[in-house]
């Protein structure tokens, strides 16, 4: 389960502030993975055209990890379930067309999360001592396409989307979502949304794997 609340505040014909929060579980909705808060500022550059940056802050919940020596006998390193924090900037550029009542949006957003360095957090058997886990930074760009539906008559508008996450080495992420919107007076946005995320390797630092999740959103305009 993923829940998000937000804020968004309209200061002129072309800039808007936002701020956000989230929570994420995993192991079936009864661990916590995460919980961040963020800034965002965007820019209409002109009709069908905005940029925008943001920065958030993340605390992360790492799982355990324990590993062997090569003869599959002998313990090698360990590192208990900790938390973490981790710092995340963003740029981005949407373009986005409406024919009639469908909507079409595409978004390039190139991300950079920096990881500090965690104190005493892994043991090494060998010299049965303690170690840090070292800080380290990624860069990531997203690309998500999605499209939309306006209701005639109707407050439940339907969306769907598929963002695809790349680095250096590649396709990291896959996530497929479908979801819907409600707005009622329009302050007041609530969606749902189901999301499939498939996982390409198994050096992802975020603790993601294959999954099927379900979000709730609210979010208030000023």
């Amino acid at each position: 389960m993923w829940y998000e609340l937000g804020a968004e505040k309209k200061l002129s014909s072309k800039w808007n502030v936002s701020a956000e929060a989230e929570v994420r579980t995993r192991n079936n909705a009864r661990t916590a993975d995460r919980w961040s808060v963020g800034i965002n500022a965007e820019y209409k550059i002109f009709k069908g055209l905005k940029a925008s940056a943001g920065y958030t802050f993340l605390d992360y919940n790492n799982q355990e990890e324990f590993d062997l020596k090569s003869d599959g006998l002998r313990p090698n390193k360990w590192t208990p379930s900790y938390w973490a924090e981790r710092h995340r900037f963003n740029v981005s550029l949407t373009g986005s067309a409406t024919w009639n009542r469908l909507s079409i949006s595409l978004r390039e957003r190139w991300q950079y999360t920096y990881r500090p360095q965690a104190d005493n957090k892994k043991y090494d058997f060998d010299n049965e001592t303690w170690k840090a886990v070292k800080g380290k930074g990624k860069n990531m760009l997203r690309s998500r396409l999605q499209l939309g539906y306006d209701i005639p008559h109707w407050k439940f508008d339907p969306f769907a989307n598929i963002e695809m996450f790349n680095d250096k080495s590649g396709i990291k992420k896959m996530r497929y979502q479908v979801g819907v919107d409600y707005k009622y007076r329009k302050k007041h946005t609530f969606a749902l949304t189901y999301r499939f995320q498939k996982v390409n390797g198994d050096d992802d630092d975020d603790n993601d794997v294959n999954s099927q999740l379900i979000g709730l959103s609210y979010k208030y305009k000023f």
